[in-house]
């Protein structure tokens, strides 16, 4: 735009990357497809900026000793950088963008600069004064002059400073009490959230500590923080400034890492039920009380944490709760009406008996679930994690019976996800403390190992039907079994096998 107004020559440095459906196009100082002439630069004839990533032309110094022509735009940049660093005028850095303006704010709420000024000169105050805390008022209206509200409290700003030079002398007064003093002010501007939050999690690991801001002996326990989840919105302020701030107090000794935070997560935002961010403005926004008091905090927790990855941006959606309502409700059904071995089923005085054969499946399912569920925790996958939970109460319901350990261990699987309901299922069952001083569930690996496995029976490449045989069969024994099969031979139909195509434990296509 400046260079139209001005009629400046528009000399284009990076062109779009044709496709190959693309028909060649003309820019100023690169050669045509299939020409040898640069097209001309003509003012005013680009419209528009190329901002992607592209190939760099007219990009060559005034020698010619150096040139970037031809090269993408991102790999470019290296090479600039480097050639600049060769000729001494300059060299590659971060940069981080802190902002002092973030951390001096003219408002009354905030933690008070602990500075006081003494003609014009900031002055640090004793360490016996701290922490310096906000005077306790009636009105903190801001001032109309632009200064902090503060400044307004004259009793609180105005303060005598020992020690300091007397106005007049060119000696210092000695710092004793009682003797000489001078008048000075406290900085008015305050401190915002960045003072507190760039260090929390230091302070939060001995917080009753009143000589030192943490116990060098815990903070070499605790530190580093082994996962912090936080929104994307976060990354650029909090983190950032908590990762500068760390880096300081390291340098002077305090911490003994480098880094607070060994692994970040950022979870995706939850969206309205129109796709759109959740605004007033819009009317999309989702009272979380609302929805407690229809489903309860279980169902809100369960169905949040089951709407996909962490890390997806997802959209609400009412229904969902009720589905997930639905499926505790199932739960709440399983362990208080279903029948279970050795155990009195509700309204019956007569303990339901065990059905033999269903111990072996029984634990399958469940030790299934304990390493599913546990490998998922572990990854921060809730959503398949309870996905695994819901498989689990689909499988167990279609035997007839299952032990009361089995329930029990589910509900501890269940607990992190659902609190509430897991814990009045657990006194269900006869237990006095919470199931919060409960072990974590173990697998077993034995369980997992299938001693079966079921396998796809095809005719000329169609599924005819399936059959379930032992794990590892012989070929010849699966041949066998497969041409017994009443399906198999239906379809057929008495015609001679040409050849048998087997894939071990999966599939047996045969071809006639």
């Amino acid at each position: 735009e400046f260079a139209t107004k001005f009629k400046l020559p528009i000399v284009p440095v990076i062109r779009e990357i044709a496709s190959s459906t693309s028909s060649p196009q003309a820019v100023p100082g690169t050669t045509v497809p299939g020409s040898q002439n640069p097209a001309p630069a003509v003012p005013g004839t680009v419209k528009q900026a190329f901002t992607g990533v592209g190939i760099c032309v007219n990009s060559t110094t005034p020698d010619g000793s150096f040139s970037i022509n031809g090269m993408n735009s991102d790999e470019a940049i290296s090479k600039i950088t480097d050639w600049l660093a060769q000729k001494g005028f300059g060299k590659k850095a971060v940069n981080y963008r802190l902002r002092d303006w973030l951390f001096s704010r003219q408002r009354y709420w905030g933690e008070p600069i602990p500075m006081v000024h003494v003609d014009g000169k900031p002055k640090p105050i004793s360490v016996s004064e701290l922490p310096l805390t906000l005077p306790e008022v009636k009105s903190y209206e801001p001032t109309g002059t632009g200064e902090s509200p503060l400044a307004a409290i004259k009793e609180w700003v105005n303060v005598t400073v020992p020690g300091t030079t007397v106005p007049g002398s060119e000696n210092p007064a000695p710092a004793v009490p009682g003797t000489v003093v001078v008048k000075a002010k406290r900085e008015t501007n305050t401190m915002p959230q960045w003072a507190g939050s760039c260090w929390y999690y230091l302070r939060y690991l001995d917080p009753q500590n009143g000589s030192v801001l943490i116990d060098p002996k815990k903070e070499k326990y605790w530190m580093a923080v082994d996962l912090y989840v936080g929104g994307a919105e976060h990354a650029v302020l909090h983190l950032l400034y908590a990762r500068f701030w760390h880096k300081v107090l390291y340098d002077c000794g305090v911490v003994s890492t480098k880094e607070p935070f060994l692994r970040l997560v950022n979870q995706g935002m939850i969206l309205g039920e129109d796709n759109q961010k959740m605004s007033k403005s819009r009317g999309n926004v989702v009272n979380p009380d609302d929805i407690v008091r229809a489903y309860g905090a279980d169902s809100v927790r369960l169905y949040e944490m089951f709407m996909g990855p962490l890390e997806m941006v997802k959209p609400w959606s009412t229904k969902g709760v009720e589905g997930v309502y639905r499926f505790l409700g199932r739960v709440w059904r399983l362990v208080t009406e279903r029948a279970v071995p050795g155990t009195t089923v509700p309204g019956s005085e007569n303990p339901a008996p065990a059905v033999p054969g269903t111990e072996e499946e029984e634990n399958r399912i469940l030790h299934r679930a304990i390493k599913k569920v546990t490998e998922d925790i572990e990854e921060l996958k809730f959503h398949t994690a309870i996905s695994a939970l819901m498989i689990f109460v689909n499988d167990i319901t279609k035997l007839k019976v299952c032990s009361k350990e089995t329930i029990e261990t589910f509900i501890l699987l269940l607990a992190p996800f659902a609190p509430h309901i897991s814990e009045e299922l657990w006194q269900r069952l006869g237990h006095e403390k919470s199931l919060a001083y409960e072990s974590w569930p173990s697998y077993n690996e034995t369980y997992l190992l299938q001693n079966e496995v079921e396998i796809v029976i095809q005719v000329l490449g169609k599924i005819r039907s399936r059959m379930v045989v032992p794990k590892g069969l012989r070929e010849a024994e699966l041949k066998e079994k497969v041409l017994a099969d009443e399906n198999v031979a239906k379809w057929m139909n008495a015609k001679p096998v040409k050849k048998f195509i087997v894939v071990p434990d999966r599939l047996i296509n045969i071809i006639i």
